[in-house]
């Protein structure tokens, strides 16, 4: 056999993998790889990981994962009843913590005067920070037509500006120190535009093109980014998420589906390694939506087609198990 031959097999083996196997997976090939021969969570203990949107959904159940890691956590969103709670669970699942070990700030991300203050309230009660998480943020379901222009303007102020503000804060701090660690909660949506989702999928792709750049920017300098990118996962995201008119919320409870829907307890745990490995993008999903991921990436010809095939009906059922908004 020439080489030519042995390259184009190669090359045939290659792709066919990247075919076969996210029909048995729930993230990405290299993530699964990670899970079974990288670093583990626990590879984080005594890190001080800062997370924001974490009264609930990821943010709440990542912050159950780093604990069982032994990580020093600071929670921030704006209900400190609900952040107290999951500090409270917290402690209760690793009895090394103290009430010293997790700190609460409630922040509005949204206000970006207040930014500052609350990060030097985390380095003077905690003496560091070594990771921080930008989980805050909001979905949507909206015909693209008929969304109104101030819902863009305050999707983009909470999804992305709030996120570009703090990062650049903390981004700051992490060069001065030598050291530190930048993860950002994106979506399926910031990597293929998905449908009834429009201002929610150009806010996703936003942070993309904020932190790649700063990615390649800093390369070499000890402060990577990691882009966590889930499809479905089984939170109660809808009842909150935005719709075509300002200040109005979809106010529907998320439908329960095993099928197209990771739980939010194993996305937790594959953000936790995917934090551990500094990963630079990882993606989360049940098969049926990963392979389309796939094929929409790496056969952007073929994914198109398919989803003209397909159409916007059965995409949206795959998302929230019904077929319209």
């Amino acid at each position: 056999m020439d080489l030519l031959a042995i390259v184009g097999l190669i090359v045939v083996i290659y792709f066919l993998i990247y075919m076969i196997c996210p029909w048995f997976l729930e993230c990405d090939l290299n993530l699964a790889l990670h899970e079974k021969f990288g670093k583990s969570i626990r590879s984080l203990e005594e890190k001080v990981v800062w997370i924001t949107g974490a009264s609930s959904g990821i943010g709440e159940h990542l912050a159950y994962v780093l604990a069982d890691a032994g990580c020093n956590l600071v929670l921030s969103a704006r209900r400190k009843e609900e952040l107290d709670r999951v500090k409270a669970n917290c402690l209760r699942r690793n009895l090394n913590l103290n009430d010293s070990h997790i700190l609460v700030i409630p922040l509005d991300i949204c206000k970006i005067s207040n930014h500052e203050t609350a990060f030097k309230e985390v380095i003077s009660k905690l003496g560091r920070l070594d990771i921080l998480v930008n989980n805050a943020g909001r979905s949507q379901r909206a015909q693209w037509e008929q969304i109104e222009l101030s819902v863009d303007k305050e999707m983009f102020d909470l999804n992305v500006f709030s996120q570009i503000s703090l990062s650049r804060l903390v981004g700051k701090y992490f060069l001065e120190v030598g050291a530190g660690h930048l993860v950002v909660t994106s979506s399926f949506a910031g990597l293929a535009a998905v449908p009834y989702s429009g201002t929610y999928c150009a806010t996703k792709h936003a942070l993309h093109g904020y932190f790649k750049s700063f990615m390649i920017e800093k390369l070499g300098q000890n402060v990577p980014v990691t882009m966590i990118c889930p499809g479905p996962v089984q939170t109660d995201f809808l009842s909150v998420a935005y719709t075509d008119k300002f200040g109005e919320t979809y106010g529907e409870n998320t439908k329960v589906s095993v099928k197209n829907k990771v739980s939010v307890e194993r996305c937790a745990v594959l953000m936790g390694i995917a934090i551990a490995n500094q990963l630079p993008e990882v993606w989360i999903s049940k098969p049926m939506v990963l392979q389309l991921l796939y094929l929409n990436i790496y056969y952007p010809n073929i994914g198109t087609w398919i989803f003209k095939v397909l159409g916007p009906t059965f995409l949206q059922r795959l998302r929230d198990d019904k077929a319209k908004i």
